[in-house]
């Protein structure tokens, strides 16, 4: 599993998730910063990488978009803010949700992420 972490999300998050064995990238490392959502989707299907962000509406629409007109993507994740922080105390358990569907085909699906009990021993700071 490839991530692109959208630009509201710490470096720190692509630092865990690599940790944990999941390829992960920032916008920012992309050269992306700025840019926007549709771009960053682009980006992400051209280079193989599903997208995380909680911006809902404009990724949502855009993956169905995508689907509407046959055009492949590599998934497309939510993790909702009233579920998951982006503070240092708030990774664990984003990194635990994500390990949670690492195993998943994500192709062309939009998943929401849930809590889950994070058992990796991580500290992130």
């Amino acid at each position: 599993m490839k991530i692109l972490l959208d630009e509201m999300y710490p470096g720190a998050l692509a630092d865990g998730l690599r940790a944990v064995g999941i390829q992960a990238s920032t916008v920012s490392e992309l050269k992306l910063a700025g840019s926007s959502d549709a771009e960053v989707f682009a980006a992400a299907v051209e280079r193989g990488y599903a997208v995380l962000t909680e911006n809902v509406g404009d990724f949502t629409r855009i993956a169905a978009e995508h689907n509407a007109a046959a055009r492949h993507h590599h998934g497309l994740l939510i993790a909702l803010s009233s579920r998951f922080s982006r503070r240092p105390h708030g990774l664990e358990p984003l990194i635990a949700a994500i390990r949670a569907v690492s195993g998943e085909r994500l192709d062309e699906r939009i998943v929401y992420l849930d809590s889950v009990r994070p058992n990796s021993g991580l500290a992130i700071g």
